[in-house]
């Protein structure tokens, strides 16, 4: 490291994949580096080459464009050279080139164009057209977009290596264009431009069962136009599409489809293929008929990212290979291959094995299959536009060997930001796979299982993941484009939110707003604000974050309360039916309306913000209105809820639902029961799960989110990977202990929603997170877990990276920090609150005593005692095991581990010889000497 400060790195606007901006004005960001203790910086000075400017202030972060807005087609370079408080000044970093990647007004005329007279619905094409250029090109551009994906070439070489671009969008409102720098690609004279597409998500069906159609069109459109640059300085638009494009169906991507898979015949040569004139205009279902001007890209395109071997090769039972490649993912198989011409290979993708077959149930209707027919020579065979979700492959039609294939892993592009580790092993792998299911479902869009008939943009899930994926990637771009596709849908629905965005279920808009689901209207861009200081994302989603709540009040009416109405609720709680999941433990009502009145405190919070001030005032005064409503309908004085579940409480203390501290402790205390009552196995869904632990958490009951982060019987979250999950599943028994796939409908083994407590991991038990929106202010605070000797988390805020680590040294725990440049921490362990500026730190603080677990008197002691002390509990479950192994599941999973009651009532109707061997083992395992103190939370296997 620099034993002086220096910028470490500029970026403009949210991208740092690219020198391309999607604006003339990108706000800039730099970070400062090398020796930056105490680093606060006073002012800055910016240069685009041609003009230097001096900023005043501390501001490095999403700071203004001070320069004249960027024309289409300019490039600059920008430099920086920050100064502090201090008087210690900077060199002018590295420069940053930035380009404009948008089209001037009225630039944009390409129309779209694909086969005029497909054979089948949804048929791949290639399209292609010829210029000539007679002058010196110094410069060219290729902006092009799709109603579908496509990949594009420029005399017959990729001009990039993007892959299902443009991506989805909603289309009737929102297309993206892509701009390319194809400079080097162009010749004198004639050149070719041309692409290969497909339909992907725009010709797709969509619903469920027998239920699905196509939505948006028919038929997959290229648009594309090349703007070049000759050395006199002169601009022209050629190769738009248009009239004079040529279309063909025969080249080698015989049929495409993100649920089918691929077909691809690598004997069609594009030499024998028979080129006509192309349709010209969309080929789109009534209603989306419209072909909005595309806007320049905002967030990082797919890629492939990394490839993975084959781990394991596996035998089925019926006498089948299977491939394994030891990671759930989501992407495409790669072989490598020669064989006889029109040999077919066949590959079929799966999550789970089910009875050593390939568990191809839970895909529904989606057949993921991809096929090659063999060209004859040497071929490499990957789907170009599907993308599959699978640890297991099955591949059929030659004998390959497992060296010749590899996993290719897909998905948006975006920068790793955070890390979290731990003394324990499963939890550290839980964070690992919320960071997998975080990338295979971070696909173009936020999706919800990347493997199954569905893969879509359910808002739910989004909502209540964001601020853990802020965390783990810069998804700052990612979530801004995709807001804005919510905000189209949204306008077209009245106000109300669809469930899924892009809205490809027009069946589910009749259902009315959905709690929780809306609610990322509101949620996600105040995460933004939160994690990233982006207050422009919140302006800019201002309007939809007002329009949500106004069509909640509609629907709700004017009591405060929302209920009566049609709720997914606490969606999957593990209590309900596999076929019933939405039928959960607490009231559908009680989550509308806590999430109504968090909704109404974030707009009032925004416009706040944003200085609309009769607006903040309004919104404050309803969502108070609806806070004292809810307590009213919902919390008894004695601190109970009316729906005495996990999540009531959850949603009450996290949403700040009741203010009175007294009734907030009997809250607590009450979660905190009830946890334990559970055996502390999980019962929440997609709304308590993430909520759950905080909750407990800011009780005073860090020992029970303890208990319920390191249980590892079903339901919790390190079950699955007692079972060999390696992300995490939609279900908390997507696979039953007994190694079977849960028979529900519903069951993808790549969900990110309930992956959402790795915040509070990050937050709590590691002890990092943002005290001021980017990460300004940062907050140190972890709270050491019993059963953990040391933790850490590292993230990369806007201003730098911060670290805290905390370690067990005898009765002391060691604490250390960095905190970035710019930036003050806020620092509270136990017997120490202080601030701190940028730089090292380092604390040690009294660690808490383990606990002494009494002797227990085996029949007699208390249910609550026998689950909170993990000898007891282990010697309860070994024992009958042992003795009467019949009654195990039902002790395990039935019994309600409350106080006062004596362990002899859950063992009613035992044989008195299974009686006394359980009142012995007890008694042994809880009787002194020392060597039997345990720490509370300790795994119970």
């Amino acid at each position: 490291m620099s034993t002086s400060a220096v910028i470490e790195s500029v970026r403009a606007e949210l991208r740092d994949d690219s020198p391309l901006v999607a604006t003339p004005l990108p706000r800039l960001s730099w970070v400062i580096g090398g020796d930056v203790a105490g680093w606060q910086q006073a002012s800055a000075e910016v240069s685009d080459g041609t003009t230097e400017i001096s900023l005043d202030g501390g501001e490095s972060v999403l700071v203004a464009w001070p320069f004249a807005p960027l024309a289409a087609g300019e490039s600059r370079r920008v430099r920086v050279r920050a100064h502090s408080t201090d008087g210690r000044v900077t060199p002018w970093s590295a420069p940053l080139v930035v380009e404009a990647g948008f089209l001037a007004d009225g630039e944009w005329v390409a129309a779209p164009v694909g086969l005029a007279h497909p054979q089948r619905e949804a048929q791949p094409a290639l399209v292609r057209t010829r210029f000539v250029l007679e002058r010196e090109v110094t410069r060219a551009v290729l902006f092009w977009t799709a109603l579908g994906v496509a990949e594009p070439t420029v005399n017959g070489t990729a001009v990039s290596e993007d892959v299902l671009s443009p991506g989805w969008t909603a289309y009737r409102d929102r297309l993206v264009h892509e701009s390319v720098d194809v400079t080097a690609l162009l010749r004198p004279g004639e050149n070719e431009l041309g692409a290969q597409l497909a339909g992907a998500w725009y010709t797709e069906k969509y619903g469920f069962f027998t239920f699905t159609d196509r939505i948006y069109g028919d038929q997959p459109s290229w648009l594309a136009q090349l703007r070049v640059t000759y050395a006199d300085g002169t601009t022209d638009t050629v190769a738009a599409s248009g009239p004079g494009w040529e279309a063909t169906g025969d080249g080698p991507v015989v049929d495409s489809g993100i649920y089918a898979g691929e077909h691809q015949d690598l004997r069609r040569e594009l030499a024998d293929a028979e080129w006509t004139p192309a349709r010209v205009g969309a080929v789109a279902r009534p209603g989306y008929e419209n072909v909005p001007a595309p806007e320049a890209r905002i967030a990082p395109p797919v890629r492939r990212i990394q490839t993975l071997p084959v781990v394991h090769t596996l035998t089925t039972p019926s006498g089948g290979t299977i491939l394994d490649f030891g990671q759930n993912l989501v992407g495409r198989v790669r072989i490598r291959v020669r064989g006889a011409a029109g040999t077919r290979i066949v590959v079929r993708h799966a999550e789970v094995l089910d009875h050593g077959e390939l568990a191809l149930r839970p895909l529904r209707n989606a057949k993921a299959t991809a096929t090659f027919d063999l060209s004859g020579g040497d071929d490499v065979l990957e789907s170009r536009f599907s993308f599959y979700g699978f640890r297991y492959a099955q591949i059929t039609g030659a004998e390959i060997a497992s060296a010749d294939v590899e996993a290719v892993v897909l998905h948006t592009d975006l920068t790793r930001t955070g890390w979290f580790s731990a003394s324990d092993p499963l939890i550290e792998k839980l964070h690992e796979n919320v960071r997998w299911g975080m990338r295979g479902n971070f696909l173009s869009i936020p999706t919800d299982c990347p493997q199954r008939d569905e893969r879509l943009g359910w808002t739910g899930d989004i909502q209540v993941f964001t601020p853990t994926a802020s965390f783990l990637y810069d998804c700052a771009g990612f979530l801004t484009s995709w807001l804005r596709d919510l905000s189209h849908e949204q306008a077209r629905a009245g106000g109300v939110v669809p469930m899924v965005v892009p809205s490809a279920l027009p069946s589910f808009a009749s259902g009315g707003p959905a709690a929780a689901w809306g609610d990322a209207a509101t949620v996600v861009p105040s995460v933004l604000w939160e994690r990233f200081g982006d207050r422009d994302a919140l302006a800019a989603q201002y309007a939809s974050m007002r329009d949500w709540v106004e069509a909640v009040r509609r629907d709700a009416g004017d009591s405060g309360l929302w209920a009566g109405r049609m709720q997914l609720g606490d969606w999957l709680d593990p209590a309900a039916p596999a076929d019933k999941p939405g039928k959960a433990k607490v009231d559908a009502d009680i989550v509308a309306t806590a999430y109504l009145a968090r909704s109404l405190q974030l707009v009032a919070d925004a416009a706040r913000l944003l200085g609309h001030l009769d607006d903040a005032d309004r919104y404050a005064r309803l969502a108070a209105r609806s806070r004292a409503a809810f307590a009213a309908e919902y919390v008894t004085p004695a601190g109970r809820m009316m729906s005495d579940a996990p999540t009531a409480y959850a949603l009450a203390l996290q949403f700040d639902l009741v203010e009175d501290g007294a009734l907030r402790a009997a809250l607590g205390r009450r979660l905190a029961a009830l946890v334990r009552e559970g055996g502390y196995r999980i019962g929440t869904g997609f709304v308590g799960t993430p909520l759950v632990a905080d909750a407990l958490t800011a009780t005073g009951h860090v020992d029970a989110a303890e208990r319920l982060l390191t249980q590892t019987e079903c339901p919790s979250w390190l079950y699955p990977i007692t079972q060999g999950a390696t992300t995490v599943w939609e279900r908390w028994d997507s696979l039953l202990p007994d190694g079977s796939v849960n028979p529900g409908e519903m069951t993808s083994f790549n969900h990110y929603a309930l992956g959402a407590v790795a915040d509070w991991l990050h937050r709590t038990v590691a002890g990092l997170a943002p005290a001021a929106p980017g990460y300004r202010r940062l907050r140190i605070a972890p709270r050491p877990l019993a059963t953990l000797d040391h933790a850490a988390a590292r993230h990369r805020t806007p201003y730098g990276e911060a670290t805290v680590a905390w370690r067990r040294d005898g009765d002391t725990i060691v604490v250390t920090a960095t905190v970035p440049a710019n930036t003050t921490a806020d620092v509270d362990l136990p017997g120490l609150t202080t601030t701190v500026g940028p730089g090292a730190h380092e604390w040690r603080v009294a660690a808490e005593s383990a606990a002494v677990r009494p002797a227990l008197p085996g029949l007699e002691a208390d249910l609550a005692d026998i689950i909170d002390d993990p000898r007891a509990y282990r010697a309860l479950l070994d024992t009958l095991t042992a003795v009467a192994p019949e009654r195990v599941d039902a002790v395990r999973g039935e019994t309600t581990w409350a106080a006062g009651r004596p362990l002899a009532t859950a063992l009613m109707f035992t044989p008195p010889p299974v009686l006394a061997a359980v009142d012995d083992a007890i008694r042994a395992a809880t009787t002194p000497p020392e060597e039997h103190r345990v720490r509370p939370g300790q795994h119970i296997r």
